[in-house]
């Protein structure tokens, strides 16, 4: 597949580096920001960009202006897929949110307006959503007698629970932020005109701590959550060997002892 350049990908998707923090901007505004191959290629290989950047240590993804987040799929290019093409877009879909789970960086959602189908599942591939009180939740999909392809069927029990979940999907029943945040499906809910503070508030917290055992954290719980309790525990305790071994570790517990802030270096 044809890598685009950076001009291609720019009229699609802005990205930009600003200290230890890579901001990944959804830019197809008058599509509301609707997910096609080149910007799923685009979002792709800007991740990949930030995981390998040893600067970066935390992730944002946002939409252009203030109608969507991402208001999901584009739906012409669905219409012209055959059964064996849509399941295999389907699967690069799916890789490309697992992906962001296995990166081991942690990754935020900036959630403003629509925030529907791709763009719902695109969100629950995150760490943190935090949402601005103008949003509106959805997988919309079974309106047009076709299901989630990202992995919304999935994620979405996963984070609210069977009964609510099936509601939403098969009812196509859209709800406000504050819903979410009651179903736990963002993190936090603020007024438009403060989510940049609350993302930065976030952001700072998450660069106070060590970048390696945040990684090894969010591995844990990821991988943890899919086996059974004893396997999981197992990998629990594998993953605090792990950090345990770390410069980081050393110098937390040493800086508690003494009673002063710790210089996390990422080792």
């Amino acid at each position: 597949m044809k890598r685009m350049t950076e001009e291609e990908r720019d009229k699609i998707l802005l990205y930009e580096k600003r200290g230890s923090v890579a901001t990944l901007t959804l830019n197809r505004q008058k599509a509301l920001n609707a997910l096609n191959t080149a910007l799923l290629e685009a979002l792709r290989d800007a991740l990949a960009d930030a995981e390998a950047d040893a600067v970066i240590r935390v992730i944002v993804i946002t939409g252009v202006g203030d109608r969507a987040f991402c208001a999901g799929a584009d739906i012409t290019e669905l219409l012209e897929k055959s059964p064996i093409e849509a399941r295999d877009w389907s699967l690069w879909v799916q890789e490309i949110t697992s992906y962001m789970e296995r990166l081991r960086k942690p990754i935020l959602a900036k959630i403003k307006g629509f925030c529907l189908g791709g763009g719902l599942e695109l969100a629950m591939a995150c760490d943190f959503r935090i949402a601005s009180n103008n949003s509106i939740f959805g997988q919309p999909e079974v309106n047009l007698a076709i299901i989630p392809g990202g992995g919304g069927t999935q994620r979405l029990p996963r984070l609210i629970g069977k009964t609510r979940a099936m509601e939403m999907l098969m009812t196509s029943e859209q709800i406000d932020a504050a819903e979410a945040y009651r179903l736990t499906l963002v993190n936090t809910v603020v007024p438009e005109d403060e989510l940049d503070r609350e993302i930065d508030e976030l952001i700072k917290k998450l660069l106070s701590k060590s970048p390696a055992t945040l990684g090894t954290l969010k591995y844990a719980v990821n991988r943890g959550i899919e086996m059974d309790l004893e396997h999981a525990l197992e990998c629990e305790a594998d993953c605090f060997g792990a950090v345990c071994a770390t410069e980081d570790a050393r110098e937390g517990l040493k800086a508690f002892w003494e009673k002063r802030k710790a210089g996390f270096k990422g080792k």
